[in-house]
């Protein structure tokens, strides 16, 4: 063989190579985890649930129940709190969310994907988490998606359209005068039910003066539930955008996070479109069937954080 032919073999190589480095990098990720198929009844199946995530090493922090044949359960992990602790505003990952949910009379078991939100969030790919998930649970597809590639996923890369907002684009809900009052303002309006709210859990940063609380949004702060002029509530959303066969649940309960003496949450607009990342702008299932929700989301979390806004 000539010098020129093994040249031409050898830069054929490499970029075969660099070509099968480049594919096997860009990983193609989805919001949701379809679990195993459980025996028993709604409540049974939620027990059992819990009971795996405990025995796999979770720490069940909150349930929430937005609406009829829906659970959505918090749970949190010393990896999620260490990754959590490392990253920009990576306190709205550190609770796992996982579903049950009664769909034409069968139950699905479903987890947000700690893969594709951890790497949204910025924590990484979380394979421990999704190791421990898949033991306690199964993994028996990934689905809420066609899927997105891990670099266009990443904090600041990730948008749903242009003018829309990124994962560091967040709402300063309310300011206090220190951690402390925050903490306190938040936890005294949740048990009041400000906004229509509902307290899910709460995880404290260890180390950090970060707080993350889960809140349902069961009545909503605007003009309450089952109004088609504002879906802001958990069910009025999830009414229109959650349609498909496989649910999408464990989109609940929100994030409302405080950092320091600020209280924040990420931007309706970023939060829904990362879940529901398929969702077209228009149509019977489309954006704009819930163009309030962001502004009601915002309004019931500004009251959960003490903020004192008065509707025109």
């Amino acid at each position: 063989m000539s010098k020129i032919h093994k040249l031409s073999s050898a830069l054929f190589g490499l970029l075969l190579l660099a070509g099968t480095v480049s594919v096997a990098r860009a990983e193609v990720l989805k919001p949701y985890v379809l679990g195993d198929s459980l025996p028993g009844d709604f409540n049974q199946v939620v027990e059992k649930v819990k009971a795996a995530l405990t025995a796999n090493g979770f720490q069940i922090v909150g349930t929430y129940a937005p609406y009829k044949g829906a659970m959505a359960i918090a749970a949190t992990t010393p990896e999620l709190t260490a990754a959590a602790s490392r990253a920009k505003n990576g306190g709205f990952g550190v609770a796992q969310r996982v579903a049950v949910t009664e769909v034409k009379g069968k139950i699905q078991v479903s987890y947000v994907n700690p893969a594709y939100l951890g790497t949204a969030y910025g924590l990484g790919k979380l394979e421990g988490v999704s190791a421990k998930l898949k033991a306690a649970l199964g993994a028996t597809q990934t689905f809420g998606s066609k899927g997105i590639e891990e670099a266009d996923l990443k904090p600041g890369v990730y948008r749903y359209a242009m003018f829309m907002p990124y994962f560091n684009d967040v709402d300063v809900l309310n300011e206090h005068k220190d951690y402390k009052a925050a903490v306190e303002a938040v936890e005294k309006n949740l048990a009041a039910g400000a906004g229509g709210t509902v307290k899910v859990y709460r995880i404290d940063i260890p180390g950090k003066e970060i707080s993350v609380f889960g809140v349902g949004i069961p009545k909503g702060f605007i003009d309450g539930p089952d109004n088609p002029a504002n879906r802001d509530t958990d069910k009025e959303v999830m009414d229109i955008v959650d349609f498909q066969d496989l649910r999408h649940t464990a989109y609940l309960p929100y994030e409302l996070m405080v950092r320091g003496n600020e209280v924040i949450a990420l931007r309706g607009r970023y939060r829904i479109a990362l879940h529901f990342p398929d969702t077209k702008m228009a149509g019977e299932h489309g954006f704009t069937k819930i163009m309030t929700a962001p502004w009601g989301i915002q309004t019931a979390l500004e009251a959960a954080a003490g903020y004192k806004r008065i509707l025109q």
